[in-house]
């Protein structure tokens, strides 16, 4: 009995404190289909490596590695991979674009495979024939505040095999790049990082980062572009205009100089976006190991819809420039018609969470013409501490609720017989 017991006290420990239970995939024609991968958005004439992080995390984290399966990226919904022919080359799980065209834009597909196995993941490219023409869409957003020490990274070149030529930065639409040493207010680090000691105003804008790569012995021009916001109060809600007042003037069509007077007209703008979810401190908590998916919710009017901006900020950086690029992956907007005006809505996903996550700040931003609003939640490991208080006292319990059925079971035949013989006495002295 008391082995039956600490079987069932092993069982409930792994029920409690082992690994959550994965929802199934969905699948489509024999295939698992796994979420799309963030949207990519580069240039013409560079080279790009197409990658898959979050189909590759999935992989491993349902431990998914049939021995003889194969690994195939294609276009589209097509099934022949590239091979080592012309601007396309697959190398092991990427697909390198040497160089991409705009051409190149559409879909690609991923499939891990064998004959009994299937699974499946996407992603969206985006190639532009100008970096100048599509600024918004190609930069990654960082948001400072004036007066801090800001370094600017050239982000999402992890893939690629730099040559040691210098990284060279470009402000706005310069040709040439900015002023940097004493003169002027940037430096420039060894690892080709630009430096910004005071961050001002004036800092704010779009900076562009070119390098060359070496891949199979031969160079290729590699570009990224960053927006910079400096933080600054919100815009004023009302404006003021004076007009002349012609109530009293001497002659219709005419304005008197001598009876004219000013009123103020207090012309209506935009609303500031509301932050709807997630609620300003919240701490998102989960396993070490275990992915995290957040949604940043924003209610607007839906005339504005458009143009207000919303993105996730890891420490205050965007998702691409922070620590978390390649664990965490920032999705395509997404806009819902509600009662109350248009429904925003932009999802994060952390694929693995880690020892250094704890504590880190993550910060939802909404942004138009109306206003700023953001909000700020952290990340946490879910603490094991509490989750073993839980185990230790279902154990316990289930363990009392064992010996208490086997005390019952064992006392239960003697009460019996003791009322036997109790009857069996009264029917004598009767």
């Amino acid at each position: 009995m008391v082995r039956l017991a600490l079987m069932f006290m092993v069982v409930i420990i792994e029920y409690v404190y082992g690994a959550p239970t994965l929802p199934p995939l969905p699948m489509k024609d024999g295939c698992f289909l796994v979420s799309p991968e963030v949207e990519m958005f580069r240039v013409e004439g560079e080279a790009i490596i197409l990658n898959f992080p979050a189909f590759q995390r999935v992989l491993q984290v349902r431990n998914i590695a049939p021995p003889t399966a194969t690994y195939l990226i294609a276009r589209g919904n097509g099934t022949g991979a590239y091979e080592g022919e012309g601007r396309f080359h697959q190398h092991d799980r990427e697909l390198w674009l040497l160089p991409a065209q705009a051409s190149d834009s559409g879909n690609y597909t991923c499939t891990y495979r064998n004959e009994t196995y299937c699974i499946t993941g996407s992603i969206m490219l985006h190639v532009y024939k100008s970096s100048s023409l599509n600024m918004e869409k190609l930069s990654y957003l960082i948001e400072v505040k004036v007066g801090e020490e800001w370094n600017l990274s050239c982000p999402s070149l992890h893939n690629f095999n730099l040559t040691e030529s210098q990284i060279e930065w470009y402000k706005g639409t310069s040709p040439t790049p900015p002023q940097l040493g004493r003169e002027g207010s940037f430096h420039q680090n060894l690892g080709g990082d630009l430096m910004i000691p005071v961050v001002k105003p004036s800092h704010a804008g779009f900076y562009t980062c070119q390098c060359r790569v070496l891949i199979n012995n031969q160079q290729y021009k590699v570009s990224r572009a960053i927006l910079l916001r400096v933080q600054g109060p919100d815009p004023a809600q009302t404006t003021t205009t004076t007009v002349p007042d012609i109530s009293m003037t001497s002659e219709p069509g005419l304005i008197s100089s001598s009876s004219s007077s000013s009123s103020t007209v207090h012309t209506p703008t935009l609303k500031p976006p509301v932050i709807v979810s997630p609620l300003n401190g919240t701490i998102f908590e989960s396993p070490h190991g275990s992915g995290l998916e957040l949604f940043c919710m924003v209610l607007t009017g839906c005339q504005a819809a458009d143009s207000t901006e919303v993105t996730w900020l890891v420490n205050g950086q965007s998702v691409e420039s922070s620590y978390l690029d390649g664990r965490a992956l920032q999705g395509a907007r997404r806009h819902t018609r509600v009662s109350e005006g248009c429904q925003i809505e932009l999802r994060l996903i952390v694929v693995a969470m880690t020892e250094e996550d704890i504590q880190t700040e993550l910060k939802c931003v909404a942004q138009n013409e109306g206003g700023r609003r953001e909000v700020v939640t952290q990340l946490q490991l879910e603490d094991s501490t509490f989750t073993w208080v839980v185990v230790a006292t279902v154990a316990v319990s289930c363990f009392l609720t064992v010996v208490s059925v086997f005390l019952y079971v064992l006392l239960k035949p003697k009460r019996k017989m003791k009322m036997d013989y109790f009857l069996a006495r009264q029917n004598s002295t009767f």
